[in-house]
């Protein structure tokens, strides 16, 4: 499945059709600019700065996207999210992986 590719995104995904792009670009945006380490099953280390926009952005996500859950955090210099979701939702935490680890490593 390439980054490109939205076909990753579950039915059950509330948010209407036309916003998810920005959406997408939202997360593209947050992972290029504050991101600092995710590995598969770790929480995803960010920059102290991108607090108020992680809170935002992922407590967006889970609105439309129930099956998400997010655990934001204070760590040493920076922001810690836990990204968990029921096994059936495991490609589609993949491919947010996935995207999270391009833009990291585009920037």
């Amino acid at each position: 499945m390439s980054r490109d590719d939205e076909g990753w995104v579950p039915e059950a995904c509330t948010l209407p059709t036309v916003r998810r792009p920005l959406r997408v670009a939202e997360f593209d945006e947050l992972f290029r600019t504050a991101l600092r380490g995710q590995r598969r099953l770790s929480p995803w280390e960010l920059a102290g700065g991108a607090e108020a926009a992680t809170r935002d952005l992922t407590a967006r996500e889970s609105a439309c996207c129930s099956f998400f859950s997010f655990t934001v955090a204070h760590a040493a210099g920076g922001v810690r999210v836990d990204v968990r979701v029921p096994p059936a939702y495991v490609a589609v935490l993949d491919a947010l992986a996935d995207r999270a680890a391009a833009a990291r490593s585009a920037s």
